[in-house]
């Protein structure tokens, strides 16, 4: 499944020289028959209670952890979730998305999992071009 594709561009000056450069990451989760884990609880927990340090390291490396317009902390979306065995506070398992895009990824993952449904057919290799 597709959650994200992120495309990072950079144009500017290296040795006084106009310079460019960018890149792109795909953001994807597998799914696969991942079996419900016993301790949805436990990490559950740990993600609330490490969320506010886990925004603030993340920042340091990737500039502010996105807002909305009132202020608000965009939610962290776990890629492999928490019910399924996901690290609650591992860097590349948490992205930050807004809040009514978490609720799309939230409402889809139960078929992602469900036996035949729909996620589970391969697509194409990206799911849009430039």
């Amino acid at each position: 499944m597709w959650l994200a594709d992120i495309k990072g561009d950079w144009k500017g000056r290296y040795l006084f020289m106009p310079a460019e450069a960018g890149g792109r990451l795909a953001i994807t989760h597998c799914c696969c028959d991942y079996p419900a884990v016993s301790d949805g609880k436990w990490r559950r927990d740990t993600w609330q209670s490490a969320r506010e340090s886990f925004r603030r390291k993340w920042s340091s490396e990737f500039g502010d952890w996105p807002k909305t317009s009132g202020g608000e902390n965009w939610a962290g979306h776990h890629i492999f979730d928490l019910a399924h065995g996901g690290a609650p506070t591992a860097a590349d398992n948490v992205i930050p998305v807004p809040g009514d895009v978490h609720k799309v990824f939230t409402n889809e993952y139960p078929a992602c999992y469900a036996p035949g449904g729909k996620w589970l057919t391969p697509g194409p290799e990206r799911p849009y071009t430039d």
